[in-house]
C-alpha cells in the first residue's frame, strides 16, 4: 500500500471518528435535555461522548461482560461530566442509546436499499447486453 493510500485511509478513519463523536454528542445532549439535566451544553455532551467512547473501546475488550462494563462506565461518565444524579444520567444514556439505534437502523436500511438498487441496475444492464 502506498503512503498516499495509507494517509487517505487514516484521514477517512479520523473523519469517521469525528462524525461519530459529533453524532453521539448530539444524541447525548438531547438525552440530557430530555432528562432535565441543568446546564446540559453541547460541549459537555461532546466531552462525555468522547470519554464514553474511549472507555467503551477499552472495556469492551473484557470477555463476556465488557459490553456491560462499557455501559456502566458511560453512565458514570455522564453523571460526573454533567454533575447530575444517577437517574438523570441513566435517562440521558437511554435516550442517546435509543436515538442512536434508530438512526443506525435507518442508515443501514438506506445503505441496503442503495446496494440493492445498484445490484438490480447491474443485472438489468447485463441482461440487456446479453439480449443485444
Amino acid at each position: 500500500m502506498s503512503t498516499g493510500s495509507l494517509a487517505a485511509f487514516s484521514s477517512l478513519g479520523l473523519l469517521f471518528f469525528v462524525v461519530m463523536l459529533l453524532v453521539a454528542a448530539f444524541f447525548l445532549w438531547v438525552g440530557a435535555k430530555v432528562a432535565g439535566i441543568q446546564n446540559a451544553g453541547f460541549l459537555k455532551a461532546t466531552l462525555a461522548a468522547f470519554l464514553g467512547m474511549v472507555a467503551g473501546a477499552i472495556l469492551s475488550m473484557v470477555p463476556a461482560i465488557g459490553w456491560l462494563l462499557a455501559i456502566l462506565a458511560y453512565i458514570v461518565i455522564i453523571k460526573y461530566v454533567f454533575n447530575t444524579d444517577w437517574g438523570k444520567a441513566i435517562i440521558a444514556w437511554l435516550v442517546s442509546f435509543v436515538a442512536s439505534l434508530i438512526v443506525g437502523f435507518i442508515l443501514a436500511m438506506a445503505l441496503g436499499l442503495s446496494i440493492l438498487s445498484i445490484a438490480k441496475a447491474r443485472a438489468a444492464a447485463s441482461l440487456l447486453y446479453l439480449l443485444t
